[in-house]
């Protein structure tokens, strides 16, 4: 039987040992193991609660909305002419003019010819190596370099050949769906409209789609009993 004195002496030893060597497990406890997998990450959220003040939001006739994310660390004073443009209703009504199956849909030309821009200087460009995708957005020029002024088109497919030769600054993130339902033409015998372009920040409510409806056929008889009587 153990003296209550051996039995103190044990229990004191015991907790001495537990003070010291408790903070190493912990330090040990807190370390992560090398085979413990990483935090994922994000990279493109298509959630317009993230930075909202650089989302393009388009309204188109076909009654889709296309959400742009805007980059200013790619071309900085390309995406604020857009959201200057945008703001002052610029693009509202404005007609995808130029719209070629398998490359691209431009649009931002209030006369609808592909001759017209904004009353705003030209940009200087701002060529980068992003890579020119499907739902790239970049701005059109002529064969100037520093010649975009409010023009810009959403590309369809890659085309690698246009980089570093016309200005990248966004990416469609949602509706590209609609995008790829833009009618086709140079220009479309019934285009495609913006209706309503925004920035996401600024909260404008959707449009009311305006719908067209269909052509009615009158026939002759109808078209003679609706003339008036000259009796």
């Amino acid at each position: 039987m153990r003296s209550p004195l051996l039995a103190r002496l044990l229990a004191a030893i015991f907790i001495a040992l537990t003070l010291v060597v408790s903070p190493v497990a912990a330090k040990s406890k807190a370390k992560v193991s090398p085979l413990t997998p990483a935090p994922t990450m994000t990279l493109v959220d298509p959630s317009l609660s993230v930075d909202p003040d650089n989302i393009l939001l388009l309204d188109l006739s076909n009654g889709g909305r296309v959400a742009i994310r805007l980059m200013p660390q790619w071309a900085p004073a390309h995406v604020e002419r857009i959201k200057t443009l945008t703001r002052q209703g610029f693009y509202d009504g404005i007609i995808f003019h130029r719209v070629i199956d398998g490359f691209m849909a431009q649009t931002g030309d209030p006369t609808g010819t592909g001759q017209g821009g904004s009353q705003l200087p030209d940009l200087k460009a701002e060529f980068n190596r992003v890579p020119h995708l499907r739902g790239t957005v970049s701005m059109a020029r002529t064969n100037e370099p520093d010649s975009a002024n409010s023009q810009f088109f959403i590309m369809f497919y890659p085309r690698f050949a246009l980089d570093n030769r016309y200005t990248n600054f966004g990416r469609v993130i949602a509706g590209m769906e609609f995008v790829d339902a833009i009618q086709r033409g140079e220009p479309p015998a019934n285009p495609t409209r913006i209706v309503q372009a925004s920035i996401a920040s600024d909260n404008k409510p959707v449009p009311a789609r305006v719908v067209t409806p269909p052509a009615q056929t009158i026939t002759a008889e109808e078209l003679s009993a609706s003339k008036p009587s000259t009796k």
